[in-house]
């Protein structure tokens, strides 16, 4: 066992161990927040290491940055303020890109991933993209996006697509937008979808924001665990298109509708859910929970009823 998993499960919180169907109590009560390396998806299939820690760049221009990303070298790419740019920049393999302090990111524009491995992408504010603000797709894999503050783009905030596979997304704070996270672009796309698309999405708080958190097709299972859902336009998490979505110990306030089955013009998908904690909150949709595939991965979830204060306290940026 690494050294940040062992911090992460002897210091949780009131929690349930989950390794292979069973579970356990846990102890009590860590920086849940603290995570070195990520939970989930991202740990799998030779894990997430991103760029490498002694190659160091930092970026303050539209310039270097668009350099630095599509680099081949190996290489953490520190992002010291809120840069301008324009488009989507590529992001190439082995690549960590972080921002300094709580105010850096970028403004404009976005980071496109595609047909990449092993990159992290933390601590950065991302406003006013002309597209997506993260794009996923063409069978990139391990991938963790992580700490950003994402608002006000003009299509999806993370949008995971075309094939790519296991992928954490965590401790994100999305706001002041509509169509925050889209899991699989097409309902015409499952030849290249199914049996992919495999990610977690943990301790991200949702505040404001409308639709799409996440919006999945195909994929099977997907991990929607202990996020924070405040004043949600549309609808929480939807699962289409046969996906099989576990809905598992999230925080649901003045959301009406937590969970659909169906939306759009897509086929229904399965849905489970367990130990949803709701104020003010309607009902979730289900489907076919035994349709919805075991978690592969062992993790500790967090008691239902803390996760509105431990997310509030611990997403977004600054706090890493």
């Amino acid at each position: 066992m690494s050294p940040s998993r062992r911090t992460v499960l002897s210091a949780l919180s009131a929690g349930v161990l989950a390794t292979g169907g069973l579970a356990v109590i846990g102890p009590a009560a860590p920086a849940w927040a603290a995570e070195s390396s990520p939970v989930g998806y991202a740990s799998m299939n030779g894990g997430t290491s991103g760029g490498s820690s002694s190659t160091v760049v930092t970026v303050t221009t539209a310039a270097a940055l668009k350099s630095a990303l599509s680099s081949g070298t190996s290489q953490t790419v520190r992002v010291s303020g809120l840069i301008t740019i324009s488009g989507m920049y590529s992001v190439a393999s082995n690549k960590t890109i972080l921002g300094v302090g709580s105010n850096s990111g970028i403004t404009g524009g976005g980071l496109n991933l595609s047909s990449v491995r092993n990159v992290i992408i933390r601590n950065l504010v991302f406003r006013n993209a002309s597209d997506d603000s993260i794009n996923v797709q063409e069978g990139t894999t391990n991938v963790w996006i992580d700490h950003n503050d994402l608002a006000s783009g003009y299509d999806g905030l993370i949008d995971i697509k075309r094939g790519s596979d296991f992928i954490t997304v965590s401790w994100n704070r999305l706001h002041n937008h509509d169509k925050s996270m889209l899991l699989g672009h097409s309902d015409d796309n499952a030849s290249q979808d199914t049996g992919k698309l495999r990610v977690t999405y943990k301790h991200n708080w949702f505040e404001g924001t409308g639709q799409r958190h996440p919006r999945v097709r195909f994929a099977n299972p997907v991990h929607v665990l202990n996020n924070y859902y405040s004043n949600i336009g549309s609808y929480g998490v939807a699962s289409t298109e046969n996906a099989g979505v576990y809905v598992e110990r999230n925080y649901f306030e003045n959301v009406a509708t937590p969970t659909v089955t169906q939306t759009g013009d897509s086929d229904p998908g399965n849905l489970k859910v367990l130990n949803n904690y709701k104020v003010n909150s309607g009902t979730e949709q289900v489907r076919n929970g035994a349709s919805v595939a075991a978690i592969p991965y062992s993790y500790t979830p967090q008691a239902n009823n803390t996760v509105k204060a431990t997310v509030v306290a611990g997403a977004g940026v600054g706090k890493i």
